[in-house]
Order: structure tokens, then sequence, then C-alpha cells
């Protein structure tokens, strides 16, 4: 096929621009695209060994299909998932399927190995395309596309799986959809080239793209924030040979004009960011993840991220007050469609995919701050939740809570985690607390200390969280203590786990101490060279 001249791809983006702009602004559309998209996968989920067992057909109304289909996680999945990574067709999506996507969530889950089949894939580039136009409607023009678009991810190199009777291949997401693009997106657009694509090693590629693309007309940057910094670093430093070194990004790159970002929450790194890219960079925030595009910005990011509700994933929200692991088997009638959630209210999210994932249990939270249109946030994971003493603590309130008292401060924050310290009669400790681990960035004015953090912490928690409030308040909590670690832990703590670099992300809280006491192995022998705010 052959591949469409540049000038072709910045006409049919500017087409696109207007005709995206026309579609978000009819605010209705989202529930009956999803209708429609449940019409479509139930006749091809129907004609598999998974729908056989659940007596899908096709033109069933959703009450029937949520009254066969359970609520399942990955696990309930794995059997079938192994048949199909030995190339039995038709196991949950009729074919085979050739690709798998390896993917924790979080440096800290369990490996899963998620199907990618050719439906898929073509939900990925049709979700990730729109995404690009909800940015371009937003901000008027499809200038983006006259430049290249850097994607820092994964690598691209892929492992062939054993025992197969067809050529099929693991490997990360971001590498998967690398190698599947469209011929004109791979010649136009595509950075950093598929050479460098294919690294493993993390410092060693982002030398390779700071040194390829420093002199290139980059007008888009994608990536998790955490390593879109390392990258700029690197970018400027290229940049300088020999010269004054660049003090942002549109020094470098004078037509940079987006900056997609994803995976984690931005605001802690959201200031340093845009130091680093320069006046006159738009933030366009995304939400992929292994097994869906599900959302991406069509408004001010404070208003959340508007629903991909068209691009061939079925979505369902059960409250997350209804939510027990251990009885999904009950759950599935409490699960709503889109056209049942409502505004302000915590959704464990669902999905029905075409790979086969059947009211899949994704593992995020999300809340709705809009039904017209449909726009949400995320707000955290099912099992990175504090809740060890009954405080339901969510990830965006421990994130939001950090956040606010390093603003009053001027304070940077480079990582941080939260695990519970229970009560133990040998040390006298009565009640459980929360204790949290912090990197902030060196070189700030007033000089952080833990007791100073934590009475804060305390303070904006209890805030944010009625049940925290409530267990502080009524006794049943300690007031949190604070541990300052030295740059390097959390870098150390990732690359030990072998998750330094891509699309890895540091497990904000947990309810158990796994994380806590790994980390306080790697601090123990820097006893003597601790900052004095961690000294006794």
């Amino acid at each position: 096929m052959p591949v469409l001249p540049k000038s072709l791809v910045t006409l049919g983006a500017s087409l696109l621009t207007v005709r995206t702009a026309a579609k978000l602004r009819r605010t209705g559309a989202a529930v009956p695209a999803q209708e429609k998209t449940l019409a479509r996968l139930l006749p091809r989920l129907a004609a598999t060994e998974q729908g056989r067992r659940l007596g899908l057909a096709g033109g069933q109304r959703h009450a029937d299909f949520s009254r066969r289909v359970p609520l399942r996680t990955y696990e309930h999945f794995a059997p079938d998932i192994e048949r199909m990574k030995r190339g039995e067709p038709d196991v949950l999506w009729p074919g085979r399927c050739a690709f798998f996507a390896v993917s924790s969530g979080t440096t800290a889950g369990r490996t899963k190995y998620l199907p990618v089949t050719e439906d898929m894939l073509r939900h990925f580039r049709r979700a990730g395309l729109a995404s690009l136009f909800y940015y371009t409607a937003r901000v008027g023009h499809a200038g983006v596309f006259r430049g290249r678009h850097l994607f820092l991810g994964g690598a691209t190199t892929l492992a062939p799986l054993p025992d197969a009777p067809a050529p099929a291949f693991s490997g990360d997401l971001s590498g998967i959809t690398a190698l599947n693009l469209p011929g004109w997106a791979e010649r136009h657009l595509y950075e950093p080239g598929a050479a460098i694509a294919q690294l493993e090693d993390w410092p060693a590629k982002i030398t390779a793209i700071a040194e390829r693309t420093h002199r290139r007309d980059i007008t888009l940057l994608a990536g998790i924030p955490g390593w879109l910094l390392i990258l700029a670093a690197a970018v400027m430093q290229r940049a300088a040979d020999g010269k004054a070194r660049p003090t942002h990004l549109r020094a470098v790159w004078p037509n940079l004009e987006c900056l997609v970002h994803g995976g984690v929450p931005i605001t802690p790194f959201a200031d340093e960011l845009r130091l680093a890219c320069g006046h006159g960079v738009n933030f366009h925030e995304v939400y992929p993840a292994s097994e869906a595009f599900i959302a991406a910005q069509d408004a001010e990011s404070s208003q959340g991220l508007r629903l991909i509700a068209d691009a061939g994933v079925f979505y369902e929200f059960l409250p997350l007050a209804d939510y027990d692991e251990n009885r999904l088997a009950e759950l599935g009638p409490k699960a709503v469609p889109l056209a049942g959630v409502r505004s302000g209210v915590d959704y464990v999210l669902l999905l029905t995919t075409p790979a086969g994932l059947t009211r899949y249990v994704i593992g995020d939270v999300v809340r709705f701050t809009d039904t017209a249109p449909h726009r949400l946030i995320y707000v955290g994971r099912t099992r990175l939740q504090l809740s060890a003493f009954g405080e339901h603590v969510i990830e965006k309130e421990v994130t939001d809570s950090l956040l606010n008292v390093c603003q009053r401060h001027g304070w940077t924050i480079v990582n941080f985690h939260v695990a519970p310290v229970f009560a133990n009669s040998l040390t006298g400790q009565t009640r459980g607390r929360h204790e949290w681990w912090i990197e902030l960035r060196p070189g700030t004015v007033a000089t952080p200390t833990g007791p100073l953090l934590a009475a804060e912490l305390d303070v904006e928690l209890q805030r944010l969280n009625e049940d925290y409030e409530a267990k502080r308040r009524g006794g049943g909590m300690d007031a949190p203590s604070v541990r300052l670690v030295m740059p390097g832990v959390f870098e150390q703590w990732m690359r030990s786990r072998g998750k330094w670099g891509g699309q890895n992300k540091m497990p904000r809280c947990r309810s158990d101490r796994e994380i806590a006491d790994e980390l306080a192995q790697l601090t123990r022998f820097k006893t003597d060279t601790q900052p004095p705010w961690n000294r006794p």
C-alpha cells in the first residue's frame, strides 16, 4: 500500500479536526455508541468457546448479558489466555492471537499476558488517533501534525512464545502498537525510529533518543511524566554541544506544542514539566491501559477526560461501595452501563473488549465529573488503597494531600509511597498508623522535616477523607510518620525489580508493607549519610 505524502497527511488532519470538533459538541452520543458497541461485540463473542459456555448470542440485551456473564479478574481469565498463548483458536475471541501485552499495572503487581488481537489493535489505533484529534479540536488547529511525534515508550523488541503452532509474541503494549503503526504514521510522524525503539537498556535508549532527535522538528512529546523529565534533561544536555545549555525544550524544538501524558497523575510533576518544556506547550492528558485506550482530554483538564465510547470497547461501572473481590460472582447485576452512571460516584471499571475479555475488572477506580458529555477522572486502583484500619483512603487522596502540602512550601516531589504500620505490643504501639516514604527534590529554600510533613499530611488527609478523619478523631489510628529518603532510593528499588524506565509506575500506596519493608532494607545502609532532618 503506497504511503501518503506529508501534505495529504496534514490536509487530512485539518479536515478530521473540524469533524472531531463537531462530533464533540454532540454531548449525548456516547450512550448510543456504547449500545452499538455491545451489539457488535456479542456475535463475535458468541462464536467462541467462552461465548458458548456463557450462552451468549447476537442481539442479546444488556440485562441478559449482565445476568449471564460474571465479573472476573485476570486470574479468572488466565487459564484461557494460556491456551491462547499456545495457539488454540476461538477461545476468548474468534481466530488465533499473535500478540500478548505484558503488564503488571504497577511495578509491584503480578505479570499479566493480555491478548492483543487484530481487532484489539484496531481499537488502539482508532482510540489513539481519536485522542490526538481531541487535542487538535480543543486548540482549534492541526499544526501538531506538521512535525514529528516522539513517543517515550517501552521496547518494541518482542519475545517469541514457545510451543505456539503459529508465530506469536509477547512484549510491552507500546512496543506492539509501535510495530503495527500505519505506514503514513511511521514515515511522517513516529519517533524515535524503529532501531532506537527496540532498545531495552533504558539509559542507552534515553541517550540515543537525545542524539537522534535534538535537531529534528518535534511538535509532540508523549510518555509518563517522570520519565519525560529525564528525557528532557538528556535532550537539553545533548543540544548544548559545547554551548550554553538550553533552559527548556522549546529552545531545542521551537515548534513543540503538545505534551501528551498519562498513566500516573501529573500533578506532582506539573511545575517541573512546564519549566522543562517552556512557554507555549499545551498539556494533553490521556487514559491508556494495556487492556484498552479509555479516555482523553477534550476540554480543560480540571473537567476530566472524555470517555472514548465509539472505538470498539464496551464499558460498565460497579459502584466502589459494592465492590468485594471475594464476591465478584454475586456483583454482576450491580454494575451499570454508561447510561446508568452518576457524577461524583466512585466506580470500579469493567471492560468487554475485542480481545475476548468480558466484564473484565481492570482494577481501576474512576469518578465521573459530568454525564453530558461523559467525562471522568482516575482516582486509584482497587488493590492500591490504604484500608488496613478501615480508613478507605484512595490513591488520589494520598497524592492530593502530599501535593497540597508541598505546594505550600515550594517542595518538589520526586517519588513517594504510603504503607500501614500495625499495632505492636513489643514496641508499645497500641494503634496503627500510616508511614509515608517520600523523596523530595534537593535544593529547596525551606528545609523539609519529617514531623512537619507528617502533621500537615494528617490535616490534609482528614480534610479529604471522612473515614480517615473519623479514625483519627475517634482514636482508631495514630498520627502518621514520615521518612524522608535520600535521592535515588526509589530508583534503586525500581531497578531491583527490573522496572526502571518504559511504562513502569511506582505504586503510591498499599494496605500491606511489602514495598515499605523493601524500602526499609534499602535505606538501612544509608544511616550514616541520612540528611539532618532524618537523623535521630
